[in-house]
């Protein structure tokens, strides 16, 4: 058995998660990297991104060395990440060697932020796309998917995991609470009402910069052991999902739990589906003034956020969410 990932490396990347959790399970992986077709002059990167959809400069050339790959290697399983970098041409080709073709679909091709035309034309060519969320599903299934299966997000387990306590460092100040995503305009009223209210927040991400409200508090972006640190260090973790990706969890729904810290988490059908009612693992909000409302009592409760981290953290971690389990899953399809 064999199995070729298309997608990114490095980080918190997906696809180097799947590429980690084939060689756990033995299967001989290959990783083809998204960025390679991409590619190119930068006036024509440019050209391409803006004016042709996203499309990747060297889109053919890319998916031609895939199906090359798959005529020397043979795999059982082609696995792309995202809004993957491979034709409908070269997933034709590949499903006539009788390789199964999987997309594990960790954006919204129908949000606008990730319009491309090229890769809505591939999609129908997959055997199963799995969307980690509902939302997008009868949109995927009218646009040709012939099969779509919902699948949510999950964690590297070697990325995230609690702190040693010897590498934190006791002098550090510890925040009330700790963000880490980008700045998504809609995001901005809610770290600006936490910081008017008087809550010392560690913001992480790119572009809070951009924003007079929340400039003062941002931190940059942080590497993974610096995700580890703060977030075990924070008192309480915000976990917010992505609107314009209509994503009903995110990669923090997991990577949080996982290192321990204590969530607020926006209500959505999927984090209650993962979590529970209120008050069994993670507590949940729909508006700013319930968010401010309910990290206010949180910070006033020390043991209930003990009790509701390491209820999540053994959740999480005890639940088959990483992805090697969702690699499984995928492969036994």
């Amino acid at each position: 058995m064999s199995l070729i990932v298309v997608g990114g490396s490095g980080g918190t990347n997906i696809g180097d998660a799947f590429l980690k959790a084939a060689f756990k399970l033995n299967l001989d992986p290959v990783l083809y990297h998204n960025r390679l077709a991409y590619e190119a002059p930068k006036w024509l990167k440019t050209i391409n991104w803006h004016l042709r959809g996203r499309y990747p400069s060297r889109l053919n050339t890319f998916s031609l060395d895939i199906v090359k790959e798959c005529v020397n290697v043979q795999p059982q399983w082609l696995l792309t990440t995202g809004i993957a970098a491979i034709n409908h041409l070269a997933l034709q080709q590949i499903g006539q060697m009788g390789i199964k073709r999987f997309n594990f679909l960790t954006d919204d091709p129908f949000n606008r932020a990730h319009y491309a035309p090229w890769f809505l034309k591939a999609l129908p060519d997959y055997d199963v796309v799995f969307s980690p969320r509902r939302a997008n599903i009868q949109d995927l299934l009218n646009a040709g998917c012939p099969r779509v299966k919902y699948l949510p997000f999950g964690y590297d387990d070697e990325l995230f995991y609690p702190e040693d306590p010897s590498n934190i460092n006791l002098d550090a100040t510890v925040p009330d609470v700790v963000f880490a995503g980008g700045a998504d305009r809609d995001r901005v009223p809610y770290m600006s009402a936490l910081i008017k209210s008087g809550i010392n927040l560690a913001l992480y991400g790119s572009y809070w910069e951009k924003y007079p409200e929340t400039k003062a508090h941002t931190q940059g972006q942080a590497d993974v052991a610096t995700l580890r640190s703060v977030i075990g260090r924070g008192k309480i973790s915000l976990c917010l999902v992505r609107r314009a990706n209509r994503d009903g969890n995110c990669m923090r729904t997991f990577e949080v739990p996982a290192i321990g810290s204590c969530m607020l988490t926006e209500d959505t059908q999927e984090h209650r589906e993962i979590f529970g009612q209120e008050g069994e693992a993670v507590v949940y909000f729909n508006t700013i003034s319930e968010m401010l409302e309910k990290t206010h009592w949180l910070l006033n409760h020390d043991q209930e956020r003990q009790r509701l981290a390491q209820n999540a953290h053994l959740l999480i971690t005890q639940g088959h969410h990483t992805y090697k389990d969702r690699l499984k899953t995928i492969l036994s399809i």
